[in-house]
């Protein structure tokens, strides 16, 4: 960068070209913007950046970020137990919860199984096991999108379920999403009537 700009312009600006979207230009827009604000605004954002780390956990039921453990999710007497929603990951989780048309659990694997031979994160899939050993749970839900890793990750928690515990149903979201979706990016109406004419998988 520029040795006439300043370091801690230049370090501020490093940081956050970091982040997903922006290059080096939009970051220097981005860090001249907050050099604008107030100096108790930029204190509360750098406050807000920290207490990401300090407040924030995962939920030990489902996987989400929450500031409560339990999640508020997780928490509500008024979902229905016996249904339990997989989800890649807590965003796709999100979304179907804007929807408000869904009123069971969920639980997020926090990545899909890659193709054989490809690296990926892989899916937790121990918590899957904990949770169906309950008892309670008496569909799982596969909403993984129509990507190649979601279609791989479905069949074998398909397989791994009917192995373990052959009275669970497992259904997938109707085929309305298109090929290659994920599920974090489909609008409310798609997603309902996904989940409402949602198919058992075999």
């Amino acid at each position: 960068m520029d040795h006439r700009i300043p370091e801690p312009l230049t370090e501020l600006v490093r940081q956050l070209a970091r982040l997903p979207g922006l290059g080096p230009k939009s970051a220097m827009r981005a860090a001249m913007t907050l050099l604008k604000w107030p100096e108790s605004e930029t204190r509360r954002l750098g406050s807000s950046i920290h207490d990401l780390r300090d407040k924030l956990r995962l939920c030990s039921r489902c996987g989400a970020l929450t500031d409560t453990d339990p999640c508020t999710v997780c928490a509500d007497p008024a979902r229905d137990d016996s249904l339990l929603c997989l989800v890649a990951e807590w965003d796709s989780m999100l979304t179907l919860e804007e929807g408000a048309f869904f009123r069971g659990r969920y639980l997020i694997l926090g990545g899909l199984l890659p193709p054989p031979n490809m690296a990926g994160e892989s899916p937790d899939l121990d918590r899957l096991l904990d949770r169906l050993a309950e008892g309670q749970v008496r569909e799982v839900i596969l909403a993984l999108g129509a990507t190649v890793e979601g279609e791989n990750t479905a069949e074998f928690i398909r397989g791994l379920v009917s192995r373990r515990f052959p009275g669970v149903r497992v259904t997938r979201l109707a085929q309305g999403i298109p090929l290659g979706a994920e599920v974090k990016f489909m609008d409310h109406e798609t997603l309902r009537q996904s989940l409402q004419y949602r198919q058992e998988l075999r």
